[in-house]
């Protein structure tokens, strides 16, 4: 597999073993743990001035810190989405400033597309004919939508609950849409029995590829860029299976280390109460997850009771002396309706936790009142409306 030439190999999180950034692996050789790809950053030349100096088409526009050149990549122009200043939500907190990243303006309405990109890519890099992943929804959708593009075939198991949106969608791109059970892990469980009678398949699963979290690193690049480079002191991320809260971890580190920022921001991981397990094992100081055994949201973006790579993610919390909160489903619902009613934008109900988590902070004494905090809103409303006016017509409206 060809790879830009600043990429130094594909390393594993849980014992460091490195292999060549060429290997067309998905896991770990020696421990079948999640591979991240690692770069030599002495030899990215990249500041300030280049960047402002491009335009903000895409997240190709960091292709230095991209495993692959722009010009094999399958894009849809996905990324360079907006940051929204939010005053009322900024007096609501009080904190000095809130923003929303609104990764709903995403083509397929999702901060997916990131991921895909970039793990669609790989499989193109790959030779592949075929992908398939397990999904919640908003992966799925995206998957078929960047598979279509790049003229492969793909397979999304998703569980019977995901939004009629997403399934419809994978169908409209031409992907073998699977509908599986009622939850994830019967997605996940129909997926594996298709992996292992198709061995030709290419694995898209979240950090089984070791490119989705790559595609989501480059929501901090534009942030910090929209914010003139200074870095907000706390960012709130829904989380399930926890790419996000890595990505973003992941870009921040890179952004340090090129001195192009001189700190790094508190990422918190917001969940569902229903399905809370970085939360909970964050609250016990546990580093590790144990899994929910009856995961109960209509968050179904965030119902993943076992997160495959939850020690990365609690080990990225810890290091930006972040945090993770977790709210109620009428909660989160509330601050769905409140972010629309008040800014004009619209959040999913998994989206709205990040919303929601932010009160709960607040709520708490997290914040001083100083603060610059940013909501990242990870999908768009109308994929979901049927549940938000649900919400409405519950409370007499």
């Amino acid at each position: 597999m060809e790879t830009t030439d600043a990429v130094a190999g594909l390393e594993c999180v849980d014992c460091g073993t490195v292999i060549e950034a060429t290997a067309e692996a998905h896991r770990c050789p020696e421990c079948d743990g999640p591979l991240d790809p690692r770069y030599d950053y002495d030899a990215i030349d990249l500041d300030r001035e280049t960047l402002e100096g491009r335009p903000a088409d895409s997240q190709w526009r960091y292709a230095e810190l991209l495993p692959f050149v722009r010009e094999t990549a399958v894009t849809t122009r996905e990324g360079a989405t907006p940051l929204v200043d939010c005053p009322d939500l900024a007096d609501e907190l009080g904190v000095d400033r809130v923003l929303l990243k609104d990764e709903g303006r995403n083509p397929t309405g999702s901060v997916r597309d990131r991921g895909a990109s970039l793990a669609v890519t790989a499989a193109t890099r790959s030779d592949a004919d075929d992908v398939a992943l397990p999904s919640t929804g908003n992966g799925g959708q995206a998957a078929a939508a960047y598979a279509g593009r790049a003229g492969l075939e793909s397979h999304a198991y998703l569980p019977s609950r995901s939004g009629f949106t997403n399934k419809a969608m994978v169908n409209v791109h031409g992907g073998d849409m699977n509908v599986v059970g009622g939850r994830y892990g019967d997605a996940v469980g129909a997926y594996e029995e298709a992996l292992a009678e198709h061995d030709d398949w290419y694995s898209l699963r979240a950090f089984e590829t070791p490119y989705r979290h790559e595609g989501i690193k480059t929501l901090f690049y534009e942030l910090v860029e929209d914010l003139e480079w200074t870095v907000p002191d706390a960012i709130c991320y829904p989380t399930g299976i926890g790419t996000g809260i890595v990505g973003l971890a992941k870009a921040a580190r890179e952004f340090e280390e090129l001195g192009l920022i001189d700190e790094t921001p508190a990422l918190y991981a917001a969940q569902a109460s229903g399905c809370a397990p970085i939360a909970d094992a964050v609250a016990d100081g546990r580093d590790d997850l144990d899994p929910v055994e009856r995961p109960d949201t209509i968050c179904g973006e965030l119902e993943i009771p076992d997160p495959p790579a939850g020690s990365w993610v609690l080990e990225a919390l810890r290091e930006t002396d972040g945090d993770a909160v977790a709210t109620d489903d009428p909660d989160i619902l509330e601050a769905a309706v409140r972010v629309a009613q008040t800014t004009g934008l619209e959040p999913t109900p998994s989206a709205a936790a990040a919303a929601s988590g932010a009160w709960e902070l607040a709520d708490r004494g997290a914040f001083d009142g100083d603060e610059t905090v940013v909501i990242v809103s990870t999908g768009a409303g109308n994929k979901e409306a049927d549940v938000l006016r649900s919400h409405l017509m519950g409370q007499g409206i």
